[in-house]
């Protein structure tokens, strides 16, 4: 399976058991969160010290409840706090992947 073109097809892969492992890992990770695996989509982000990974670490623990970790972890990746729904936040980060 190739890397999606746009954020709609990548919705249309969460149909699949598993994310390719051809794809960039912080795509691997918003794809076992979409898919509502928290611990996997974590266990990727965590080990992602880039930007992106920790966008993706603050995007989870905000999904968790946990604002004050996620804050450290939007601060960490330069972002700020989100306005916006998590969904449209996922939207956000896939597209932002996919189209750099």
């Amino acid at each position: 399976m190739k890397t999606p073109l746009d954020y709609e097809h990548f919705q249309e892969t969460l149909g699949k058991p598993q994310p390719p492992e051809s794809w960039p890992d912080a795509l691997r990770a918003l794809w076992y969160d979409a898919k509502g695996d928290w611990n996997a989509s974590h266990d990727i982000a965590q080990d992602l010290h880039t930007s992106m990974g920790s966008w993706i670490h603050a995007y989870l623990h905000r999904k968790e409840g946990d604002r004050w970790n996620a804050g450290y972890w939007y601060r960490q990746a330069g972002e700020p706090f989100p306005e916006v729904s998590l969904e449209e936040e996922l939207k956000v980060m896939v597209e932002s992947l996919l189209h750099g």
